[in-house]
């Protein structure tokens, strides 16, 4: 008999928005080359791979073309999955052994509180390949382990870019975080959009480690430690953003199963 794959849309309440990710929780653990046919054959962002330990679960995340050392929004599908099926009780916390340590994920109403490292970022010289790429005014450019996150003019820009693909892949990294503050009479702090061709991934929908940057870098601007920050890709999502300056930030989101399958092979 094969084993349940479930697929989540994570940040967002609502199906078919949000970013969607796979979570498979195995019943032992299997080897890189396994686990990278299986994300490849999901062909979402990111496919989310759960072994449990005595006290938590050993969780890593691969793309289609590769692993990544830190995934927000399948790391919020990986907890719902382990609470809606019963892996957990919602009064326990989940505990996460990543590539970026220990990441703890909790339920709180109707939102995942998610606890993460903070980025911080180095202001930076656009290269020309990012100038060119992004095709759009921009008022400053800073580096992060991620990659670029560059400070957009305003809103509609945001929303409107047409970034070319092939000259980001040429980046560093092949990752772009770009924002703005929102419109005025917004209900939201701040927007953004992320695109990593270099990782396979044009655009994702929402991504919870950009906001690990994105903490840092709009409190420093808006001297407010809670932030609502909404994510403008054609799928689009919501993120609480809590960071008071130490070296973590809590990041929340809601998120929905919209399939369950079973893999058959391995």
């Amino acid at each position: 008999m094969g084993q349940t794959i479930t697929q989540v849309d994570a940040f967002t309440n609502t199906p078919f928005a949000g970013n969607p990710a796979a979570v498979y929780v195995l019943p032992t653990p299997q080897d890189e080359r396994w686990m990278q046919n299986v994300a490849q054959e999901m062909n979402l962002s990111e496919t989310a791979f759960l072994v449990r330990q005595d006290d938590g679960f050993n969780l890593r995340w691969f793309t289609p073309t590769v692993e990544v050392p830190l995934c927000g929004h399948a790391t919020l599908a990986s907890a719902h999955v382990l609470w809606s099926e019963g892996h957990l009780s919602q009064n326990e916390a989940a505990r996460f052994y990543t590539k970026s340590g220990v990441l703890i994920a909790k339920f709180q109403g109707e939102w995942i509180e998610l606890d993460f490292p903070v980025n911080h970022s180095q202001e930076t010289v656009a290269p020309r390949e990012l100038s060119q790429g992004l095709a759009v005014p921009y008022k400053s450019v800073f580096w992060n382990s991620l990659g670029y996150l560059v400070e957009i003019e305003s809103e509609d820009l945001v929303r409107q870019m047409q970034p070319n693909f092939q000259l980001l892949k040429t980046l560093p990294l092949g990752k772009v975080i770009v924002t703005s503050l929102t419109n005025p009479g917004s209900d939201y702090d701040f927007v953004s959009r992320f695109f990593a061709p270099g990782v396979g991934i044009n655009e994702d929908p929402v991504t919870g480690s950009a906001h690990c940057c994105l903490a840092p870098f709009w409190r420093d601007r808006l001297h407010k430690n809670e932030l609502l920050a909404y994510q403008a890709s054609s799928r689009g999502g919501v993120v609480k953003v809590y960071y008071d300056g130490s070296d973590r930030v809590c990041l929340a989101g809601q998120a929905v199963t919209v399939m369950r399958g079973e893999l058959i092979t391995g």
